[in-house]
């Protein structure tokens, strides 16, 4: 074989390797630097002039004959300091896989640089000196790992030779780090303790001053950990880069597989439009597949001509990402300049590039401790949870099922500085709903008196007007009993008016979605909307699913306690399903529809309801006769 044979061979049989990006992480003097300097030099990573110029190095800095941390430690700052300050990336492979590592700072004030390594990191190595035990850093670097998504953790556990290999004080610490990561998203964590500085178990395993240790070295490790399961191969996300027209008869849509597997001859839809079409070939400069995997940069034609551009996204029709103009997310704030929620930003996720404002801070983390802390604004390096409005809707994922569509940056809209780095979060629950109530009003605004007392009006109407609240699951008949209600009110020469949902989305409440922080301003609505009828003499009576309890307490507070009558129809999913002639519940069964009340998204029935109406055992005007005449009894009609 000839010699350029061989090296082509070598490079085919290279590229073919499985890649592993990692990161890893430390606090000051753990030894981190040294021992990835070390993996380089084990694993054959670093080339000769690079060696001879770090053993000159290491000479004139009297540190022996190499001082492996200067591998990585790159910046004069860094080197003079014993730190590392920047993010360094170094590339080396192995016989089994090839890999490229994230070197970045530990220390708090480099927070956002560990971020932007961890960001795109499969795996990362945190370190933990054998003398020191479990810090308050080490802690913080987990936090981070768990927050950037990283599904793989190796804590290793260095400078082992100066506790003298003690098996006691490894143990310690792997019991304590492993209590405090079960507070954490954790997939996969693991321990190996080293010397970095003699390369005890960094590349090959000790067993002449571990005996103790059974387990695989720390580029064992590496090599072996499984990492095939870690891309999102099942929710097909594929935003569209670029449109391709080189020419009049090619039409083509670039970008490259967020997640998913995109095969030729594959349904289609195309978002935000929701214009459906096939897959007709899959382009690449090497020629057409038949199949992008994640990862995978191609050019998609479509059987259709369909309007679709930058930013828009391909998806399957029975897996479809969340559609809102509103998300919640963890932020990052990597700005030297302080957040401010009232300032100009762009937000950019996946391909997608549109205004945005930050509606609302709801707390900051201190990430040493993970405690929440009222903020009205971000630091650099600071983290918190925000709720974001965007002026296009946004296709997305949460972060924890999707790191591609679930991830995202803010732009400075003036410097266009990126300012923010932050993912999204799955906000179906309660405690995701933010209390609206609380919002405050421009202090200059006052309520005009009446001119007409409540007093005045009820004895005008001959009723005490009152907010009846229908609560339940989606088809369970809570509007049929409204109407119901309503017309025996009438009947009875009562005033009475029905707040329906359907009726609020096409008016007052257009402009809002399905999410939960939506769902909630829904209802912030129409219980002021209530509360203007309650003031007129009129009894509102409102039917909604309004799944949370938190946010029916709050529409009590608004309307008042001694008004609100909360009326709970205890239905089954089986008998809702069967009455749902928008087949919802078909939809959400099949993956298409998300945040179904008692089905993919929760619902909190009301433990102790002023009243219950089951409808697969009562008639709707039966229970209706029942309200009225509970109501006529404490002398409210």
């Amino acid at each position: 074989m000839t010699k350029s044979k061989t090296i082509e061979a070598f490079l085919k049989e290279n590229e073919q390797k499985e890649l592993l990006r990692f990161s890893s992480a430390g606090s000051v003097d753990d030894g981190k630097s040294t021992m990835l300097g070390h993996l380089l030099h084990d694993a054959k990573g670093v080339y000769e002039d690079q060696l001879a110029s770090i053993k000159n190095a290491s000479k004139q800095m009297a540190k022996g004959e190499i001082d492996y941390a200067l591998f990585t430690d790159g910046l004069k700052a860094e080197r003079e300091q014993g730190i590392t300050i920047d993010v360094a990336y170094r590339y080396f492979s192995t016989p089994k896989r090839k890999f490229i590592v994230a070197d970045t700072p530990g220390h708090e004030q480099y927070t956002r640089n560990m971020a932007t390594g961890a960001s795109t990191a499969q795996l990362a190595v945190i370190l933990i000196d054998a003398r020191l035990g479990v810090l308050t850093q080490s802690k913080r670097h987990l936090f981070i790992s768990s927050l950037m998504g990283i599904p793989h953790i190796i804590v290793a556990v260095n400078k082992m030779d100066l506790v003298d290999y003690s098996e006691k004080v490894f143990a310690k610490i792997k019991k304590e780090f492993t209590a405090f990561a079960r507070k954490l998203s954790i997939k996969d964590l693991r321990f190996v303790p080293i010397s970095a500085l003699v390369g005890d178990n960094v590349a090959a395993r000790d067993s002449e001053h571990m005996p103790w240790y059974k387990g695989e070295s720390l580029l064992e490790l590496l090599e072996n950990i499984y990492i095939g399961s870690d891309n999102n191969t099942v929710d097909l996300r594929y935003p569209v880069q670029y449109v391709l027209r080189p020419n009049l008869d090619f039409r083509g849509f670039c970008g490259q597989v967020a997640s998913g597997v995109l095969k030729k001859g594959d349904e289609v839809i195309a978002l935000p439009s929701g214009k459906r079409s096939r897959v007709k070939s899959i382009v690449t400069m090497d020629g057409d597949l038949e199949r992008a995997l994640p990862k995978q940069s191609v050019t998609v034609t479509l059987e259709d001509e369909i309007d679709i551009s930058r930013g828009d996204m391909l998806v399957r029709p029975n897996n479809l990402p969340q559609i809102s103009r509103h998300i919640e997310a963890t932020l990052i704030w990597m700005s030297e300049q302080p957040m401010d929620p009232k300032g100009g930003y762009f937000i950019k996720q996946t391909t997608m590039v549109s205004r945005c404002r930050i509606d609302e801070l709801r707390y900051k983390i201190d990430v040493n401790t993970l405690h929440r802390q009222k903020a009205d604004h971000l630091e650099l390096n600071e983290i918190g949870r925000v709720s974001i409005v965007s002026n296009r809707k946004l296709m997305f994922d949460p972060f924890e099922q999707n790191r591609a569509t679930g991830s995202f940056i803010l732009i400075d809209a003036i410097t266009n500085n990126t300012v923010g780095a932050g993912m999204i979060i799955r906000r179906e629950s309660a405690d995701d709903a933010p209390n609206l109530n609380d919002k405050n009003c421009d202090e200059r605004l006052r309520r005009h008196p009446d001119a007409v007392g409540a007093a005045e009006r009820s004895e005008r109407l001959g009723q005490k007007a009152q907010t009846i609240w229908i609560t339940g699951l989606v088809a369970s008949g809570k509007s049929d009993l409204a109407y119901a209600l309503e017309k025996e009110i009438f009947e009875k020469g009562g005033l009475a008016y029905v707040l329906d949902g359907e009726d609020m989305r096409l008016g007052l409440c257009r402009d809002l979605d399905f999410t939960a922080c939506d769902k909630a301003e829904h209802i912030r609505r129409v219980a002021e909307a209530a509360k203007l009828l309650n003031e007129a003499g009129v009894t509102a009576i409102c039917a909604f699913v309004s799944p949370f309890k938190k946010a029916r307490a709050q529409a009590a507070e608004i309307i008042g306690k001694e008004r609100f009558k909360e009326i709970f129809v205890d239905a089954s999913l089986d008998y809702c399903a069967k009455h749902d002639d928008k087949d919802l519940y078909k939809g959400a069964e099949e993956g298409s529809v998300k945040g179904l009340a008692g089905v993919n998204a929760p619902y909190e029935a009301p433990k102790a309801p002023w009243e219950t109406f089951g409808p697969e055992t009562e008639g709707k005007e039966a229970c209706a006769f029942r309200i009225l005449e509970k109501l006529r009894k404490e002398g409210k009609i």
